[in-house]
Parts: C-alpha cells; sequence; structure tokens
C-alpha cells in the first residue's frame, strides 16, 4: 500500500472514531472552533496507534539522528513508547510537575548531557506544549531540535518552535486533513470554507523567546530591571568590573572598616550581619555609608526577615539598628507570605530592594522545589521592590532584570562542620547562574584579606566573561 493511501486511511479511521470531530466547539480558552481533536481516544484503538506510529517513522523521522524519544504528556506517551521499541531508542519521561521528594527529577530514564533527544507530540496548535518539554529536556543538557506530530493546526505553533530552533514534521496539516475528509465524503464543503476561515482569523500568539540572563551583559541587564537597587548593582559591577559581594560576618566595628578600607575598591556589595557586631554604634553606620560612597558599593543587611508584616516593618524601621536609613536591600524569606513584601513596600523614602531566599546553600535545609517556584510567583507581584533572589541555580528564575545572590563560594570545593557546602567560582557562575557571588571567610579570614579579595575578583570576573562571550566549554 502507498504511503498516500496509508494516510487517507488514518484520516478516516480517525473521523470515525471521533478523533476529529467538526462541528461548533468552544476550547479552553473560551475561543469557538468548528472543529475539534480528541485524540486522546487512540490509546483504545491499538491498530490506529500502529498505524501512526509507522508513518511517524516512515515520513518524519528517517533522516533524523537522535539518542532518545521523548513524549509531550500525556497523550503523546504511547505513541512514543511504541516508536522507541520500534527505533530501539531509549525513551525518556518528562513530569508536567516536578517531585517534591526522592530523586526529584522532572526527566525520568537514563540520559547524558550532550546527547539529543527527538519530541513527540499528537496536535501542535500554538507550540507551548512542545516547548515546556524541550526546555526542560535542555535544562539537563541534552540537544533538542527536532519534533515530529501527528496534526499541525497550522495556528503558528510551527513558527513559535522555530524561534525556539525546533523544526517539526507532521503527517498531516489541518488542511490536508480536511481535503482528504472532503475528497472522501466524510464533510460538506461548507464545513471546508468554516474551518479554512477560522484557521484565517484564529492565529496562535506568538510565543517569544525568552531573553536568556546567562548570556547577557550586566549593562543590557541594568536596562532590564524594574528595580532601582538591582539597576544601580548591575552598573556597578559593569563600571568596576567586580561581582564580588564581601560578606563581614564579624563581631567588631573597627575590624569591619579596617577591612573595608583595604577592600572596597574590590567589590560591588558588602554583605552585613548588624546583629552579630558587638560595638555597634551609630558612627559605625554614618563610617561604613562613607566607605560605601567612596569605593561604590551597595550595604545589603543580610537580616533574612521572616514575621508577619507587622513585625517585619518594625524590625525594618525602628528599634537599635533602624535598618531601613542605611542598607541598600535586605534578604528575607518568604514563608510568612505576601505580607512582608507588603511590609517591606510600604516604607517611604529612598529606592530600597529585597533579595528573597529561593534557595539556601547548607546542606539539609528543607526548602522544596514547590517552595522556590511560589517564592519566585510572589516576587513577580512585586517587580519594583524585588532585587533579585538568593539561590544555587540558573533556572530557579528567568526574569534577567533580577539578580541571582549565590553564597557558599570558595576557589576550592569543600564542605565546613556546620553542613555549609562551598562550590567553586566556576560552577556557581558557569554552570549555576550566579550573578552576585557571596565570598566570606574565603577572604576575611586568609593571611592577606586584601590580596585574596584581588584573587576572587579577578577569578569571578572572568568566569562572568566567560560566561557572556557563549565560550562555556
Amino acid at each position: 500500500m502507498s504511503t498516500d493511501k496509508k494516510l487517507v486511511d488514518l484520516a478516516i479511521k480517525l473521523f470515525s472514531i471521533d478523533a476529529v470531530k467538526f462541528g461548533e466547539f468552544t476550547t479552553k480558552s473560551g475561543i469557538k472552533t468548528p472543529v475539534y481533536f480528541d485524540l486522546r481516544v487512540i490509546v483504545s484503538y491499538p491498530d490506529v496507534m500502529e498505524s501512526i506510529s509507522n508513518l511517524l517513522l516512515e515520513l518524519t523521522m528517517k533522516d533524523l539522528k537522535y539518542d532518545h524519544v521523548c513524549g509531550v504528556p500525556y497523550t503523546a506517551l504511547p505513541i512514543a513508547t511504541i516508536l522507541s521499541v520500534l527505533t530501539k531508542k531509549s525513551m525518556l519521561m518528562r513530569r508536567k510537575e516536578t517531585k517534591a521528594y526522592g530523586t526529584k527529577k522532572s526527566i525520568e530514564g537514563h540520559y547524558k548531557a550532550g546527547q539529543s533527544c527527538l519530541i513527540v507530540e499528537d496536535v501542535v496548535t500554538s507550540g507551548s506544549s512542545v516547548l515546556e518539554t524541550v526546555r526542560d529536556l535542555r535544562k539537563e543538557g541534552l540537544i533538542v531540535t527536532d519534533a515530529v506530530i501527528i496534526l499541525d493546526r497550522e495556528q503558528g505553533g510551527s513558527k513559535n518552535l522555530e524561534v525556539d530552533d525546533v523544526k517539526i514534521k507532521s503527517l498531516f496539516t489541518m488542511s490536508s486533513l480536511i481535503d482528504i475528509l472532503l475528497k472522501n465524503g466524510k464533510i460538506t464543503e461548507d464545513t471546508v470554507t468554516k474551518v479554512k476561515l477560522y484557521l484565517k482569523e484564529t492565529q496562535a500568539p506568538v510565543i517569544e523567546k525568552p531573553l536568556d540572563r546567562m548570556s547577557l551583559t550586566y549593562e543590557k541587564r541594568a536596562e532590564l530591571a524594574k528595580n532601582g537597587v538591582a539597576k544601580q548593582l548591575f552598573s556597578i559591577m559593569a563600571t568596576k568590573k567586580t561581582n564580588l559581594c564581601l560578606s563581614v560576618d564579624m563581631t567588631s566595628a573597627t575590624k569591619i572598616l579596617d577591612l573595608l578600607e583595604k577592600i572596597g575598591e574590590h567589590v560591588c556589595l558588602v554583605k552585613t550581619h548588624a546583629d552579630i557586631i558587638e560595638d555597634y554604634t551609630s558612627d559605625f553606620i554614618s563610617r561604613i555609608k562613607q566607605l560605601a560612597d567612596r569605593f561604590n558599593f551597595l550595604i545589603l543587611e543580610d537580616r533574612k526577615y521572616a514575621d508577619i508584616g507587622n513585625t517585619v516593618s518594625l524590625q525594618y524601621s525602628k528599634g537599635l539598628y533602624k535598618v531601613g536609613d542605611w542598607a541598600d536591600c535586605v534578604t528575607a524569606h518568604s514563608l510568612p507570605g505576601e505580607g512582608i513584601l507588603k511590609a517591606l513596600n510600604s516604607q517611604n523614602g529612598v529606592n530600597r530592594g529585597v533579595f528573597l531566599l529561593a534557595e539556601m546553600s547548607s546542606e539539609g535545609n528543607l526548602i522544596t522545589p514547590d517552595y522556590r517556584e511560589a517564592t519566585v510567583a510572589m516576587a513577580s507581584k512585586y517587580p519594583e521592590l524585588i532585587t533579585g533572589f538568593v539561590c544555587q541555580n540558573k533556572d530557579t528564575f528567568k526574569d534577567p532584570g533580577l539578580i541571582q545572590l549565590t553564597p557558599g563560594v570558595q576557589l576550592e570545593s569543600s564542605k565546613d562542620d556546620l553542613g555549609q557546602v562551598y562550590n567553586t567560582p566556576e560552577k556557581v557562575i558557569l554552570e549555576k547562574g550566579g550573578d552576585v557571588i557571596v565570598v566570606g571567610r574565603g577572604i576575611v579570614a586568609a593571611k592577606s584579606p586584601e590580596t585574596q579579595a584581588v584573587i576572587y575578583k579577578d577569578t569571578l570576573w572572568k568566569c562572568y566573561l566567560k560566561r557572556v562571550s557563549g565560550k562555556m566549554e
């Protein structure tokens, strides 16, 4: 039997089992449509699944090279399984929701970074479902450039996928399918006219390719930042050529000021813990602000606010420390909910910023993927307040106008006696996506803090330049 005859038979069979319906339907988004596809029913028809799989293999996959196949969940999974068996290629499975327990994987199966994966999908309209799968696979280091599908609705999905460097091959387009059904007396000319008019008037929204913050310079990201402190910090980094944040976790105000006199020129941000300073006075604040102005760095008070909104408002603006008077930005937990951001956002006066804790570098911390995602979602409601996130991974957030503040960095990987895990500059910037890198004991406890600060500054900056150049190897 010829290939064309097989396609005709499959189209008629899809129509007969109500996988393709014509009439008046309402989509999930509320749009009226004269045609509806429900390919989930094919699991009840082994002959149809066999026919689809064989035709995909013959017509769309013949010249493609790939190491794995992955079906877009969930309708395409049975077809992907059959194709895996037919081609003797391993199958990967993408979870729609990442587990918060066990391995916490979003992609199941055995694979290696650098291998290629072919996407299998049933119907493409806007291409968004395919793109979600593509991006999760690419996060794991897999190469994804091709997708094979049963039906292209011709509503913009193929163009959206091309923007993200994914080419699709389909068994049918909407036009070819209705032409087959018309020629075989299954639908009328009137139905064809309605469908073609619908295709012409109803295109899926264009999916913009998201900006990759890993490849953007600090200057460009300063233009994209909505928070004033983030804009300022990006600009300072670009001007001073440093992405080093010094953590002065010291109990002596005098020693902190002496240290900053020596290495203030090498840092973009200074992270303080005012409540551990034993000789804290208002004079200390005056002098550290003078140093910040002279050396052009910002001050982050690592307070990690985590109380109800009213209490946080008082902690920020009142009491002994009056943090809101002098800190350019602070850290906070999202655990109490939006009240904490409302409290910090209600403070009047000069521009301030907040780094929300989305992840921690300590071993055994209790932050889950769901908590992290909820934190990022909460932050999106306060774009003018949020400077960025304290986190460990490049995929925690996408917005290039926000800053990834990453602690737990030393020149060599290690772990201290209290469970603090340290990564190298290369790993943190090139792999993990760190923008501003927090270093404490690696400099403070060194025999020559100034010398060590220069080493960290140069090493971190070289990693950043390598990252934005695109030469990651």
